[in-house]
């Protein structure tokens, strides 16, 4: 029995136990900003989203109660401010929920539920919109109502805005109204799930609810409210851990504050940062769950460095087979396992053509780095010895072409600065080798990390928290080259793919291109297959498979966050 098998059996169990029966009577709830469900859906922004995407389609393939709750973006993230840098402003467009097959959320007669979320001295009016994931339920609020006074009505406009009282309105919709809906629609959780603290305002609202259910005081209901929220951190970088002044979060919170009979300071103090006038939301999070997992080994060993008072466990990220291989009949044609991605391969580069006007030939080798553009991901690694680069690359028997794909926030001005050296580099001496994508949907993303040869992940070592976009690429056979952080630290590369020293980093990954990996891609059979890179993708995809789904990553959660 193959570890994934193992995996699968350990589900037929549970599905079988009174666990699960506990489960269905009172389900697990999960809090998230964004939702990688479906490219029309503008939920997500990157690998917070489509993890949170993957979690309910294994959810909902394991048939583990839980539903979950998150916010509707009309703009999403690519036009993250109405000044986006990459879009043109018309292509800014309000996308209608009823246009992306979401249903109104409504009650038994048929009548839209809403729930109303106090924010300064006002109230704001909040419906929601349902998706259905299997028999996974996501509800998404939004603002947009006649009801609501016209600023308000922006507030689910666009995900991470850079506008910090409106991102902060944002998350009080999500924690206050997310808990007032599902109240609302019946449910009644056993465990709420917090992924990332984007929605930590939650814990004030399950507060206020034990309070009044209770018949008990502030301090006591804040103790049993962390027996029941556990939370999952993603990123120990200072632009993933949100920060607000306590003037803001007190302005914005008081006319909540008077709703639970509590002073405003009592609840900005649980988000104090030590010896600061500054609440996170980090912060916030991690006082009020009672378990907090990080999302690999490394990355909870880093934590405590941190954060040594919340210790957390580690459950590395998985990623949802079914959705993100692309090769699936390699299972049963194990000889054709070259030829299916060669397939992809040509797919993905008459995608590049499109989009970029360079057409690119199939037997080229042809490099991946896709992901958010920001400093410590290091993306122009690769070109700092430009001069070796481009030799390698013009190479006419062992060319090279490289692809990237991504975007910096708007509100980076180093990740903005970055794409913009590229964007030059590519007009200038990189010029038919190097193509930039600027904005790649979750089909494109299958695109890139199966039609590639090689994946390129180059994070500076401990920043990097996880990193799936390496496993769905393993997955495809697509083979990884990274510093050994996030994820890796925790594979056996040997036979798989090559790891990249983390100092002299720009100068190894041109050395191992040079003597090791075009040597072994461009070393062909009579038939024109790497037969030796062959085996490497299939290891790869092996590894994968048995160490990185979501399927052991739910049972974890199960195991270690739920139960």
């Amino acid at each position: 029995m193959t570890p994934q098998e193992e995996q699968q059996a350990w589900f037929e169990e549970f599905r079988a136990s009174l666990t699960q029966q506990r489960f269905k009577e009172r389900p697990i709830a999960y809090f998230c900003a964004e939702f990688g469900l479906s490219d029309p859906l503008l939920t997500y922004a990157g690998g917070l989203g489509v993890l949170a995407g993957d979690v309910i389609r294994e959810a909902g393939d394991q048939d583990v109660p839980l539903i979950a709750v998150g916010l509707y973006y009309h703009f999403g993230y690519s036009c993250s401010s109405p000044e986006h840098l990459y879009r043109q402003q018309d292509e800014c467009k309000n996308i209608r929920p009823e246009k992306v097959n979401l249903e109104p959320v409504v009650n038994q007669s048929g009548d839209r539920i809403l729930v109303q979320v106090p924010i300064k001295d006002q109230l704001v009016t909040v419906q929601a919109w349902k998706w259905l994931e299997g028999n996974v339920a996501v509800f998404l609020l939004d603002t947009d109502l006649e009801q609501n006074k016209p600023a308000d009505r922006h507030i689910t406009d666009w995900l991470y805005v850079g506008d910090k009282e409106m991102r902060l309105k944002q998350e009080m919709v999500l924690g206050i109204g997310g808990l007032r809906l599902i109240e609302a629609l019946g449910y009644h959780p056993s465990i709420y799930h917090m992924n990332e603290g984007h929605s930590a305002i939650l814990a004030f609202e399950l507060i206020r609810h034990q309070m009044q259910e209770r018949e008990i005081s502030f301090a006591e209901a804040k103790q049993f409210v962390r027996r029941r929220v556990v939370m999952t951190n993603h990123t120990l970088v200072a632009a993933g851990n949100e920060l607000y002044s306590n003037d803001l979060v007190a302005l914005l919170l008081d006319g909540y504050a008077r709703e639970l009979q509590v002073p405003v300071q009592e609840l900005v103090k649980i988000g104090l940062v030590q010896e600061s006038s500054t609440f996170s939301m980090t912060m916030l999070a991690l006082r009020m769950s009672g378990v907090v997992n990080a999302v690999s080994r490394l990355h909870a060993e880093k934590a405590r460095e941190i954060w040594a008072d919340h210790p957390m466990v580690a459950v590395t990220n998985g990623v949802h087979i079914p959705t993100w291989d692309m090769l699936s009949t390699a299972h049963t044609k194990k000889d054709k396992l070259w030829f299916l991605h060669q397939q992809r391969k040509k797919i993905l580069l008459k995608l590049i053509e499109e989009k970029t006007g360079q057409k690119w030939n199939q037997d080229d080798f042809l490099i991946g780095w896709a992901r958010r553009f920001v400093e410590y991901k290091r993306p122009l690694a690769i070109l700092k010895d430009i001069k070796r680069f481009v030799a390698l690359a013009k190479n006419k028997k062992r060319p090279i072409r490289l692809v990237y794909a991504g975007l910096p926030h708007a509100s980076d001005e180093v990740g903005q600065a970055l794409l913009k050296e590229l964007q030059q580099l590519i007009d200038g001496p990189l010029a038919g080798l190097v193509v930039y994508l600027p904005d790649f949907s979750i089909e494109e993303a299958k695109l890139l990390v199966s039609g590639c040869d090689i994946w390129l992940n180059t994070p500076v070592v401990g920043f990097e928290a996880c990193g799936t976009s390496g496993m769905k690429a393993a997955l495809n056979g697509c083979l990884p080259f990274s510093t050994q952080d996030g994820w890796v630290y925790e594979a056996e590369m040997f036979g798989v793919g090559w790891l990249i020293d983390d100092i002299k980093i720009s100068e190894d990954i041109l050395d191992k291109l040079e003597y090791d990996i075009l040597p072994l891609y461009y070393n062909r059979s009579k038939e024109g297959v790497p037969e030796e890179w062959e085996r490497h993708m299939r290891n790869s995809r092996d590894m994968a498979i048995n160490q990185f789904s979501a399927t052991r990553m739910v049972r974890k959660y199960i195991k270690m966050l739920y139960t």
